[in-house]
C-alpha cells in the first residue's frame, strides 16, 4: 500500500512538473511574439517612416492609446493612423529603438500585456541625434490567431535629478 501511495505521489508531482514546464513554454513562445511584433514595426518606421500601414498592420481596428502628446486618449486605429502619418511628415525621423527590461505578463493564453522601456534616437535633417525615453505597456489580444495590438499607454520617462 505504501508503494502504491508513493508511486501515486510521484507521478502526481511529475505530472504538475510537465504541465508547469509546458506553460511556461507557451507563455514565453507568446513572449516571443508580442515582443517581436513591437520590434518590426520600429524595424518598418526606421525604413520607411511614411508607410503607416506597414507600422500599424498589427493593430486591432479598436485600438486606443495614451501618450503625451495629446490630452486625452487616442480612440481607434484610423485616428492613430491619421495623427501617424502627419508626424511621418516630420524633419526628425527614428534611427535606432531598444526595449529595455521588456516583461510579458500572459492571460489565458489569448490576452498578453508587455511593459517595458523604450530608449531611442532619432536625426534631424541637420544630422543632430536625440534621445528618447519613455515607459511603455501595450496590450495584445489574440484575434483569429494573430496578435493584435488593442492597447497602448507610452508614457514619459524623465531622466533623474541629481
Amino acid at each position: 500500500m505504501k508503494k502504491l501511495m508513493f508511486v501515486l505521489i510521484a507521478s502526481a508531482c511529475c505530472s504538475a512538473f510537465a504541465l508547469n514546464a509546458s506553460a511556461q513554454q507557451a507563455d514565453q513562445e507568446i513572449a516571443d511574439a508580442v515582443i517581436a511584433t513591437v520590434k518590426a514595426q520600429w524595424a518598418a518606421d526606421i525604413k520607411n517612416p511614411a508607410n503607416i500601414a506597414e507600422q500599424s498592420k498589427d493593430q486591432s481596428e479598436d485600438y486606443t492609446e495614451l501618450n503625451g502628446q495629446y490630452a486625452t486618449r487616442v480612440d481607434g486605429k484610423a485616428t492613430n493612423s491619421r495623427l501617424a502619418e502627419g508626424a511621418a511628415k516630420s524633419s526628425e525621423k527614428r534611427i535606432a529603438a531598444e526595449m529595455l527590461n521588456p516583461k510579458v505578463q500572459v492571460y489565458n493564453g489569448d490576452v498578453a500585456v508587455l511593459t517595458y522601456n523604450y530608449a531611442g534616437l532619432t536625426i534631424d535633417k541637420e544630422g543632430k541625434t536625440t534621445p528618447n525615453r519613455a515607459k511603455s505597456t501595450r496590450v495584445f489580444v489574440k484575434k483569429d490567431n494573430k496578435w493584435m495590438l488593442v492597447h497602448a499607454n507610452f508614457a514619459a520617462d524623465p531622466l533623474p535629478q541629481d
